[in-house]
């Protein structure tokens, strides 16, 4: 039986708590660099990002995964670039091309709203993430060595990018 393809939206303000329950689950020492969240949990959706900042993925109406994209900078000579800022998959969602579908949405989105580049931050030992990037056209631009130290362990900050005019994996154009 063939795994479904999974459905990508615009998040709503009803998935707030879903989305929370997400990223708490899916919250590694693999991609964070902020101590497990504990309770009280804060809101997902704060004053920085919203609903409209976020695609969601589903798989048979069940939310299994969410992508951030944002502003690198408050900066107007900076406006043309956009920066994923978030990237979570439900474990059981993991291997479904849940995170390659919001990864290529996330790009025609930034297109859409007149993006001509895409930049994110990942670390450097989240191997399965910097190989899903580079599959998808992301080159690294940039390393910050041992910028943060997690779990007693000196970890780099890879910073990579793309352009959004060129084609890319999966047929994405402009």
């Amino acid at each position: 039986m063939p795994v479904p393809y999974p459905s990508i939206r615009q998040a709503r303000f009803d998935d707030e708590e879903t989305l929370g329950r997400l990223d708490r689950a899916a919250w590694s020492p693999l991609h964070s660099v902020q101590a497990r969240p504990r309770e009280p949990h804060p809101p997902f959706f704060g004053d920085r990002c919203g609903p409209r900042d976020h695609l969601v993925a589903e798989l048979g109406g069940t939310l299994v995964g969410y992508i951030r994209l944002g502003f690198p900078t408050p900066l107007a000579s900076n406006a043309h670039v956009r920066q994923i800022q978030g990237l979570a998959v439900a474990e059981e969602a993991r291997g479904a091309g849940v995170g390659r579908a919001l990864l290529r949405a996330a790009q025609q989105e930034a297109r859409r709203r007149g993006a001509r580049r895409i930049t994110l931050r990942v670390l450097g030992h989240n191997t399965p993430a910097r190989a899903l990037y580079a599959s998808e056209g992301f080159v690294v631009e940039g390393v910050l060595p041992q910028e943060f130290l997690l779990a007693g362990e000196y970890v780099d900050d890879v910073l990579m990018g793309r352009s959004l005019e060129l084609p890319g994996p999966g047929g994405l154009t402009t």
